[in-house]
């Protein structure tokens, strides 16, 4: 009996595929709309989740908070001290880097480019998982007399040097001149976050000398050997800070650690919500087409009762007439989800390729091409199959 439904619906949408295609646009709009928001921002959030990873795997960030006890917001820098003090009380990390930088304009020969120059010491390349691909970086004595040596990024290294190799050479800024040692290996960066082969690294207390006049720590960078060690290192660095800044009990922390793990689970619970309102927006189309999907269905009715009239003659039951013309909405609006479908993946793959973020196609995203509409056919199909059902056969068989 289903199968019969089936297959009398596809030869009535056929019969009139110029009013069905009308009929599905809405449908078709609508779940296209839905597919290509969710398989770009699938694709997104997961190009942004890689790209946090990879600048620091198991890394954690301390961070100074900004204070308004003040007639003005400012934030109480760290210490290299205070850096030091937490490599040696907090024996889970492997490594503790302190990290200074400011952006400057750069001069190599007749080229200029505007960067940021991180200061920081050796344990930040392991924290930060860099390699250096030409050259060397600075040793311990030299980082410990604050030499004004420097590794260039990739980016940098194209911008000021072209195709020529930087190491021996000297950038400058002003009056700050700084010996090129190495240059990173490239890294793979894309375009939905900041470059970061653009940089240049140098001693941190060559930068604080020479470049920031005072001996400030913008960040403390640290790392685990493995993610179960996050927390733990994360409430001992806490712990050691809040002595270090003489914080009583009750009073708020005026710094802030953070680990990979919760920038991860911020971009995506911003891209799941960025998600769910723009799909929310595109379902108002996949009302609109259930309410063309009912009003068609209504014209059917109408101009079929003569053949509803005939077959309650004959003896077939309410349900059956109803389930006729569910069945028929339903296939409407799921042949139309289906072209919608093919055609947001399409796009969406179009799109992904554009933009360079992998296409990432979810089973939830098939099983919304056919489950929305399936339902959208049964709900909005309801009351022209009841209307159909409830014909009076007699008055049915006399309609002209």
């Amino acid at each position: 009996m289903f199968f019969n439904c089936i297959l009398m619906a596809l030869r009535e949408l056929r019969a009139n595929l110029l009013r069905t295609g009308l009929t599905t646009l809405g449908i078709i709009i609508g779940v296209a709309a839905v597919v290509i928001v969710v398989t770009i921002t699938s694709g997104v959030s997961s190009q942004l989740l890689n790209d946090i990873s990879s600048r620091g795997h198991n890394s954690l960030r301390l961070d100074a908070k900004m204070s308004r006890t003040g007639p003005t917001a400012r934030a109480t820098p760290f210490k290299i001290d205070d850096a030091d003090a937490i490599a040696r009380e907090v024996p889970m990390l492997e490594a503790v880097a302190p990290m200074a930088s400011a952006y400057l304009l750069f001069t190599a020969g007749d080229r200029n480019y505007e960067t940021e120059i991180v200061g920081s010491t050796l344990p930040y390349l392991k924290i930060r998982q860099w390699e250096i691909g030409r050259g060397r970086a600075f040793s311990e004595a030299e980082a410990r007399r604050g030499a004004p040596l420097c590794v260039l990024g990739d980016t940098v290294r194209e911008q000021l040097f072209g195709q020529q190799n930087p190491v021996g050479a000297t950038v400058r800024s002003g009056s700050f001149t700084c010996e090129v040692v190495g240059v990173f290996a490239k890294r793979e960066s894309s375009a939905l976050t900041n470059d970061i082969n653009d940089l240049i690294f140098m001693p941190i207390l060559g930068l604080q000398r020479r470049l920031q006049g005072n001996d400030n720590v913008r960040r403390v960078w640290a790392s685990v050997a493995n993610t179960e060690a996050l927390d733990p290192a994360k409430e001992a660095i806490a712990k050691v800070m809040r002595e270090r800044r003489g914080l009583k009990e009750g009073e708020k922390d005026d710094f802030e650690v953070t680990d990979v793990r919760e920038l991860v689970e911020t971009v995506s619970s911003t891209m799941r919500l960025m998600s769910m309102g723009i799909s929310g927006v595109a379902a108002i189309s996949l009302i609109v087409g259930g309410i063309g999907i009912m009003n068609v269905m209504l014209v059917a009715v109408t101009e079929r009762t003569r053949e509803i009239g005939i077959r309650l003659a004959i003896g077939a039951q309410a349900r059956d007439v109803a389930m006729q013309f569910l069945v028929e909405s339903s296939v409407l609006s799921i042949a139309g989800g289906l072209v919608g479908a093919l055609i947001g993946i399409g796009a969406s793959y179009m799109i992904c390729g554009a933009i360079g973020v992998p296409f990432v196609l979810g089973g939830d995203v098939i099983a919304m091409a056919f489950g929305v509409p399936a339902a959208i056919g049964i709900i909005f199909g309801f009351f022209p199959a009841l209307r159909a059902a409830r014909l009076d056969p007699i008055e049915a068989l006399r309609f002209e």
